[in-house]
Order: structure tokens, then C-alpha cells, then sequence
């Protein structure tokens, strides 16, 4: 199964890193945040990549192209001009970089991959987000509805504290310090609160609902569309998600990395048992 990655964007709130690179090539501990997605995917088995690119795509390009050079022990001999690798760190990837356009929104760079897909079912994600998603239980949970595409769903970290009032309006019945999701979420009930997060699965019927058009974004009409014809499913996610919108996010996934404890790392604690 592919894995489509949208790595196209300008992400202009990370304007300081992203003047110089694209938005999935700014580094978390070293290696960009691009590397730590397919790193995810790679330990569970998902090793056949197409990258959705946009805005300066040949630093994608570059990056991948001297991959081996960049992280193998190497003798370099001037005087016959020949080069001996001794050791790599090879991963087992097979990754298509395509140029989508600079301008085209999400809908239309995953359409333009419609003839890599090659009619079969594939993972999709956007190129900024981190988590520490099962990613077998959401393929197990996609064939079980059967619907066109499954998006996966978390409850963000709340910014602030929540209040909940009595009947009156003026007197506080509770009190949650940054509660997860929104302050519907707080009554069980309710559904409010869950948020897009990416790492979808979807079937080749998904691009009877996108366009060539570079205005068409997948997050609106083709989603609705697919909400309309009961073809949209949420596979709901508790555990860790974090995505590097600002500055601020970056910082955490870079303490998270830093310490050791990052939780979408999961290959890290494979390594350790071998």
C-alpha cells in the first residue's frame, strides 16, 4: 500500500525556518519532520512513499538523492577520485517526489497521484504532523466499515482553562484546566472537540470526488461530499498527536525528541529490544 504525503504547502506561521525549506524539511533533533513521519509508517510495514510537493520541491529532492552520502561512513580518495562507502544507514523506502504544483491546494495534489496509486487503496497524511497512531488497527478499522475514506481523529490539547456554570450563569459548577477538545466534550454526551488529524486511509474511489481544478481543497466539498454519501469514517485516536503549526510546536516536538520520550518514535523502542 502507498503512502501519499502533502509536503507542498508554504506553512507561512513557521516563516522563520520556512523562507529557506519547505515546511516538512524543518528538523526535528536533526532529521526534518518528514523523515520522522516515514519512519512511522516504515515501522509498520509501509515503505512505498509518493511525496506531494510544492513550494521548493528540490530540497526534497536533494535531500533524498544524497540520502545514503549524508548518514554512511565513507573514505573519500582525491588522488583517484574514488569514493568507498563502508557502511549506510539504507532504509528500505521506495519514494516518488512529485512536483504538484506551487500554488495548488490539497484536493488537487492528490488527484495529480492518481496514476502512481494505480487503482488500489492507500494511506494518506499531511506533512506536519506527528503521532504515535496504530496504524494496523487503522487499516483493520478502514476494511471493517468500508467506506471510501477514514480519516483519523484526536481531541487537541485545550490553550485554556474551561468553566462549566449552573443554572443560574453566574456561579461555577466545575472547572478543567485545558481540557482536551472543546468545552462540549466535557459533557459525555455531547461530540464536539475531535479534529482532523490526518493518516487517512482511502480507496481509489476518493478521486471521483477531487479535481485537477488547483483550487480544490480536499478538506472542504470533497469531504462533505464524501460525509453526504456515508462514505467518510473517524477512527478515533487517544493517544499521542501533535501537529508543527508555529514555532511553539516545533519547540515541543524538539524537547520531546531531545529527552528521549518522543512518542511517535515507536521504531526507537524496537531498536532497543534488538
Amino acid at each position: 500500500m502507498k503512502v501519499l504525503i502533502l509536503a507542498g504547502g508554504l506553512g507561512t506561521r513557521l516563516a522563520e525556518e520556512t523562507s529557506f525549506k519547505p515546511k516538512p524539511m524543518v528538523e526535528i533533533g536533526g532529521y526534518p519532520i518528514l523523515w520522522h513521519i516515514m519512519k512511522l509508517y516504515g515501522f509498520y510495514g509501509f515503505n512505498d512513499f509518493v511525496i506531494l510537493t510544492g513550494y521548493k520541491s528540490h530540497i526534497i529532492k536533494e535531500y533524498f538523492t544524497s540520502y545514503t552520502m549524508r548518514y554512511s561512513n565513507v573514505t573519500i580518495d582525491l588522488s583517484t577520485n574514488s569514493l568507498q562507502i563502508h557502511s549506510s544507514k539504507v532504509e528500505p523506502w521506495t519514494i516518488t517526489i512529485l512536483y504538484t504544483g506551487q500554488e495548488n491546494m490539497t484536493g488537487s495534489r492528490i488527484y495529480q497521484a492518481r496514476d502512481y496509486v494505480g487503482g488500489e487503496r492507500f494511506a494518506l497524511t499531511y506533512g506536519d504532523g506527528l503521532g504515535d497512531i496504530d496504524l494496523h488497527a487503522l487499516l483493520d478499522f478502514h476494511k471493517k466499515h468500508k467506506g471510501a475514506v477514514t480519516m483519523t481523529s484526536v481531541l487537541p490539547e485545550g490553550r485554556f482553562g474551561a468553566l462549566h456554570f449552573d443554572e443560574s450563569g453566574e456561579r461555577v459548577s466545575s472547572f478543567y484546566e485545558k481540557p482536551k477538545g472543546d468545552l462540549a466534550q466535557l459533557d459525555s454526551s455531547a461530540q464536539g472537540g475531535w479534529i482532523n488529524a490526518g493518516f487517512f486511509i482511502c480507496e481509489p474511489s476518493v478521486f471521483e470526488y477531487l479535481s485537477s481544478d488547483k483550487a480544490c481543497v480536499f478538506e472542504q466539498e470533497p469531504l462533505r461530499n464524501l460525509c453526504a454519501s456515508n462514505n467518510l469514517y473517524a477512527y478515533k485516536h487517544y493517544g499521542f498527536w501533535q501537529c508543527m503549526d508555529t514555532l511553539r510546536d516545533r519547540n515541543k516536538l524538539i524537547e520531546l525528541w531531545s529527552s528521549g520520550s518522543a512518542p511517535w518514535a515507536l521504531w526507537q523502542s524496537q531498536t532497543t529490544k534488538d
